[in-house]
């Protein structure tokens, strides 16, 4: 039976769309005159910003760009100096995107009262993350668990948060575990930690729109966008993709179901 979900933050719970990491690496390119894409910025998504900065550079687009600005391709010390400019940039914005997403509070009041435990992973640091708990509590989603890349040997895609946010919460075997995210990392990090993984597409970093951006939109072009992110998030692996966060409870006595029969994820 589930016993816990644990949740990604920004583009899952908090911060739709994600916005916030997305603004600060297009800033910090830019400050070495390397204009990188919406699209490049947000591919990596989901991963220890440091190693979300390694991504981009690998990028061969990105990469040909620096070769020709700076003669030589990146180096690990340039993504040392890139990150060493986005992490106060980050911690001085980040405070700004922690108001919760529509539908993630009433869901997670809905999940305590049949006494699921909440856990939560990011690709945020402990000290960013620091500043969104103390935000995102002051608008009332606070988890029971945080575990950040800082507490473990490596981030997304491997599993060690989820599991960490396993044995803080007392909850074996992983099959018993649900992990919801916004991106192809959350995919694989519940994937490799096997655990049931949902994706959850509306507020996504995946589809990359606001609230505002979502409702104008005419709904054959939302439908397809929805598609293409469901076939990605899909493809990686993940067991069901929703569109709002509202919706994951649902999936609760479907996959009870599935455990009571013997399958596993």
């Amino acid at each position: 039976m589930i016993q816990a979900v644990v949740f990604d933050w920004a583009g899952t719970m908090v911060d739709y769309g994600c916005f916030a990491p997305l603004n600060v690496f297009m800033e910090v390119f830019r400050k070495r005159e390397i204009a990188i894409t919406l699209s490049e910025a947000r591919a990596p998504m989901g991963l220890l910003k440091r190693d979300h900065i390694s991504e981009i550079l690998k990028m061969e687009r990105v990469a040909g760009l620096w070769l020709e600005r700076y003669g030589q391709l990146p180096q690990e010390t340039d993504v040392d100096a890139l990150y060493a400019d986005f992490e106060p940039m980050m911690l001085a914005v980040v405070h700004e995107y922690a108001e919760p997403v529509p539908g993630a509070l009433a869901l997670v009041e809905r999940l305590r009262q049949n006494g699921i435990r909440i856990g939560s992973t990011t690709g945020y640091t402990a000290e960013m993350m620091a500043i969104v708990t103390v935000e995102a509590k002051k608008r009332g989603y606070a988890p029971d668990h945080l575990v950040t890349p800082n507490d473990v040997p490596a981030g997304r895609p491997y599993p060690w948060m989820i599991y960490e946010n396993a044995a803080a919460l007392n909850v074996y075997p992983m099959y018993n575990v649900m992990k919801v995210g916004d991106t192809v990392s959350d995919i694989r990090e519940g994937v490799n930690a096997g655990t049931w993984t949902i994706g959850v597409v509306l507020g996504s970093s995946e589809l990359g729109m606001s609230e505002a951006e979502v409702e104008a939109c005419e709904p054959e072009v939302l439908k397809a966008r929805v598609e293409t992110v469901t076939a990605k998030f899909q493809e990686e692996g993940a067991h069901y993709v929703i569109q709002t966060i509202g919706e994951l409870d649902q999936l609760i006595p479907v996959i009870n179901q599935k455990l009571q029969r013997g399958e596993r994820p």
